[in-house]
């Protein structure tokens, strides 16, 4: 990614940089350096005195848009907005919807189960009374056979 702030290092002489170098910088700090000879000026001309500035900024690389790009921007991020809350909303009800769904198939299957467990306790309770029957049935076959007896030879019947 592109940086976003860009460094700038300038040395300029102190007459050309009047004004400060750009208004709309959010950080910067200057170091002003003057160097002025012994020498007399005959000697050395004019430029003996040397002004020199060193100045650090920070600025955007890019320019600020327009104020109509501005409210462009606004614009398409509100839409973007609306539209990201219309497609939570939908988002929500869906699970709003599905966590409804999931409530009553739990409770269905709560039902079911409880009519399952009601069902084979019957059914215990149907088969313990079929034991009972057979095992009356049983003894009322024993005590039958046993009074059996055979009439020419006066012996009891013997399962």
């Amino acid at each position: 990614m592109e940086e976003q702030d860009e460094k700038e290092l300038q040395l300029l002489p102190t007459s050309l940089t009047i004004a400060s170098p750009s208004p709309t910088l959010s950080h910067s700090s200057s170091l002003t350096y003057r160097s002025t000879t012994m020498m007399s000026d005959q000697f050395l001309g004019p430029s003996s005195s040397l002004d020199l500035q060193l100045s650090i900024s920070l600025r955007p690389v890019h320019q600020h848009p327009s104020n109509r790009n501005d409210f462009d921007r606004v614009e398409s991020l509100k839409q973007r907005t609306a539209e990201q809350i219309r497609l939570a909303a939908i988002e929500k009800a869906y699970a709003e919807r599905v966590r409804e769904l999931t409530k009553r198939e739990m409770e269905m299957a709560r039902s079911d189960f409880a009519r399952a467990k009601h069902v084979w306790k019957r059914a215990r309770e149907d088969v313990e009374k079929a034991e009972k029957m057979k095992e009356r049935a049983t003894l009322q076959i024993d005590s039958t056979c046993m009074e059996i007896t055979c009439q020419s030879c006066r012996q009891r019947f013997k399962p």
